[in-house]
C-alpha cells in the first residue's frame, strides 16, 4: 500500500470516528450541562467548597467566579513548584525557578500546557500528577463552563443569568473529562504507555552503558492532556517518546482524543438552542478549514524541496519513522487547531510553508475545531461577526437565533478578536527590537524571526506547542510568555461572558423573509470566510516576515 493511500485511510477512520460519536456524545454533554440533578458526589464537592450549586449567577457574577478560580489555582501550582523538593514523591528534584515556576503555572491555569522545561528531569510524581495533571482536569473544565454560558446567552431570553459556575465546573469535570479519561488511559496502557510511580530504572545497555529508564503516572497523564486539549507531556518529547505515545494506533487514538470534545460541543449547542441544524452549520465550517490544512501540511512535507527530503520521499526529519510524513501532519494540524500543544514531531523541522500553515491554524483562534470550550465560543463570537457582515451587506440589522447584534454586541465582539493579535504582535516586535531576547534563538534570519512568532502565538491562544531552536528558559521568555498566556486566556473570557449576558437579557427577535438562515451551507461558507478574512489577515505581515519569505527564498 502507498504511503499517501495509508494516510488518506487513516483520515477517513478518523472522520468516520468523530462523526460516529458526534451526536451522542453532545447530546450526552447537552444532558450533563441541563440536568436539574446533582450527583452525590457532586453534592459533596459544593459542600466542601461552599456553593450552591442551584443558585443563578449574572455574568460579572460568574466572571468573577472564573478568576477568582484560576487565580488560587495559579498559586497553588506556584507554590507546589517552588516547594517541590520539601514535598514527597519528588524523586530528589530540585525547587522550580521563580520564573519558570510562574511561567509553568500560568502555563497549565490557562490550558496553554506551554513547556520551558523537561518533564523528566525537572517534575517529582507530586508535580507531575497533583499539579499538572489536576489543571490538565479543571482547565479544560473552565474552557466548557465558559462556553457553555455563552450559548445559555442564545438559549436565554429577559433573563441575565447564565448559569452557576461552580455547578458547571463540577459536572464537565466528574461527568465528562474524568470518566472518559479513565477509559482513554485504559486504552493507551493496553497499546504499551507507562503507568506507575516508580523511581527511575537502572539498566545496562549492549554496549555495557548504565542508563536511567523514567517512570511515572504517564498514561493517566496522557490522556487528560489530549482529551482536555492541554497538550503537557510528560516528557520532554512530548508525544513522540515511546513511552507516551508507542506506536502507530496510539498516535491515531490520540488524535481522535483531542478533537473529539471540540467536534461534539456544536452538537451540544445545536441541542441547548432547540435546533441542532445550527450545530451543524458550526461543526461544518470548523471541519472544512481542519481537512483543508490536513491535506495542505501532508502535501507540503511530501512534497519538500531538497535532493534529500526527495530521495526520503518527503521531509522526513524531526518526523518519528513509526508515524511517517502523514501521520505527524494529520497530529500537527490537530494540535495546533485545537489548542493542545501536544507534539509527535518537531513543528521546526516542517518545510517552511508547512510550518506557516501550522502557525496560521493558532493564528485563526485555533477555532477549527479549538480548544476543549474556547473553540466553540470562539467559533460563536465569529458567527456574530459574520451575521454582522452579513446584515450590512443587504442594509438590515443583524440577527443570530433571534438575537439583534446591536453596536454593544459587536463592541464586545471586535474587543474578543483584537485581544490575541494585539499580544502576539507587540510581543513579538519586542521581542525582536530588545538585544538580548534574539540570542535564544538558534537559527538567523526569517527562521528565527518564525521561532519568535510561533512562542507567542502559541502563547496567547493557548496551545503550548513550540518551534524548536528558541531557549525559551529565560526570564524574558518565562515572563513574557506567562503574561501573554494569562491574558491571552482571560481577557477574552470577560468579552465572551459580557456578551452572554447582553443577549441572555434580550427578548427574541421573530423571524422575518429577510432573516439570514444561519443552518444552511451558505452561512458556514460566511463563516469560513470570516474566520480567514478577519483572523488570517491580520497575521499575514507577520506570516510574510517569517515562514512566507523563508519558504520562497
Amino acid at each position: 500500500m502507498s504511503p499517501i493511500l495509508a494516510d488518506a485511510l487513516q483520515v477517513s477512520a478518523l472522520v468516520a470516528a468523530l462523526a460516529l460519536v458526534h451526536r451522542p456524545f453532545g447530546d450526552y454533554m447537552a444532558a450533563v450541562y441541563t440536568s436539574p440533578r446533582h450527583l452525590r458526589a457532586e453534592r459533596w464537592i459544593h459542600r466542601a467548597i461552599g456553593s450552591d450549586p442551584d443558585a443563578e449567577q449574572r455574568w460579572p457574577a460568574y466572571l468573577r467566579a472564573v478568576l477568582a478560580f484560576s487565580a488560587v489555582s495559579t498559586l497553588f501550582l506556584y507554590l507546589l513548584l517552588r516547594l517541590q523538593d520539601r514535598l514527597p514523591l519528588s524523586l530528589g528534584r530540585r525547587a522550580i525557578d521563580p520564573d519558570q515556576a510562574f511561567n509553568t503555572a500560568a502555563s497549565f491555569v490557562t490550558n496553554t500546557n506551554w513547556q520551558s522545561y523537561s518533564g523528566e528531569s525537572a517534575m517529582g510524581h507530586l508535580a507531575q500528577t497533583g499539579g499538572l495533571a489536576v489543571q490538565n482536569f479543571v482547565s479544560a473544565a473552565v474552557g466548557m463552563a465558559v462556553a457553555v454560558a455563552l450559548v445559555r446567552g442564545f438559549a436565554r431570553s429577559r433573563t441575565g443569568t447564565l448559569g452557576n459556575f461552580w455547578t458547571d465546573l463540577v459536572r464537565g469535570v466528574v461527568r465528562i473529562l474524568l470518566p472518559v479519561s479513565v477509559v482513554a488511559a485504559v486504552v493507551l496502557v493496553a497499546a504499551g504507555a507507562v503507568q506507575n510511580f516508580a523511581p527511575p530504572q537502572e539498566v545496562t545497555t549492549l554496549s555495557g552503558a548504565v542508563q536511567h529508564l523514567p517512570g511515572g503516572a504517564v498514561a493517566s497523564q496522557e490522556a487528560i492532556k489530549n482529551l482536555g486539549t492541554n497538550g503537557g507531556g510528560f516528557f520532554n518529547a512530548n508525544a513522540a517518546h515511546p513511552f507516551e505515545n508507542p506506536n502507530a494506533l496510539s498516535n491515531l487514538w490520540e488524535v481522535f482524543l483531542l478533537l473529539v470534545i471540540p467536534f461534539s460541543l456544536p452538537r451540544t449547542f445545536g441541542r441547548m438552542v432547540g435546533s441542532v441544524r445550527q450545530g451543524y452549520a458550526v461543526v461544518a465550517a470548523m471541519a472544512a478549514i481542519w481537512l483543508c490544512a490536513v491535506v495542505a501540511v501532508t502535501a507540503l512535507e511530501y512534497a519538500h524541496p531538497g535532493a534529500a527530503a526527495q530521495a526520503a520521499g518527503g521531509a522526513v526529519e524531526g518526523k518519528e519513522t513509526r508515524f511517517g510524513e502523514g501521520a505527524s501532519s494529520l497530529f500537527a494540524v490537530s494540535t495546533t487547531m485545537t489548542s493542545t500543544g501536544a507534539v509527535d514531531s518537531a513543528h521546526s523541522s516542517y518545510s517552511a510553508l508547512g510550518g506557516g500553515v501550522l502557525m496560521l491554524g493558532m493564528m485563526l483562534g485555533e477555532v477549527a475545531p479549538g480548544g476543549t470550550g474556547s473553540g466553540l465560543y470562539g467559533m460563536l463570537v465569529i458567527a456574530v461577526i459574520a451575521v454582522f457582515v452579513a446584515g450590512l451587506m443587504v442594509g438590515r440589522t443583524p440577527e443570530y437565533l433571534g438575537k439583534r447584534i446591536g453596536a454593544a454586541e459587536m463592541k464586545l465582539a471586535a474587543s474578543y478578536i483584537l485581544v490575541t493579535p494585539a499580544l502576539v504582535l507587540c510581543f513579538t516586535a519586542a521581542a525582536v527590537a530588545l538585544p538580548t531576547p534574539p540570542a535564544s534563538t538558534l537559527n538567523p534570519g526569517p527562521h528565527g524571526f518564525s521561532e519568535i512568532l510561533y512562542a507567542y502565538t502559541s502563547g496567547a491562544n493557548n496551545n503550548g506547542s513550540a518551534f524548536a531552536g528558541l531557549n525559551a528558559d529565560t526570564q524574558w521568555f518565562n515572563t513574557t510568555v506567562g503574561l501573554a498566556m494569562l491574558l491571552g486566556r482571560f481577557l477574552p473570557m470577560v468579552f465572551v461572558l459580557a456578551l452572554a449576558g447582553s443577549l441572555a437579557g434580550q427578548k427574541p427577535v421573530p423571524d422575518t423573509p429577510g432573516t439570514l438562515h444561519t443552518h444552511k451551507p451558505l452561512f458556514s461558507g460566511l463563516l469560513v470566510g470570516a474566520v480567514l478574512v478577519v483572523a488570517g489577515l491580520t497575521f499575514f505581515p507577520a506570516l510574510a516576515l517569517g515562514p512566507l519569505a523563508e519558504g520562497l527564498s
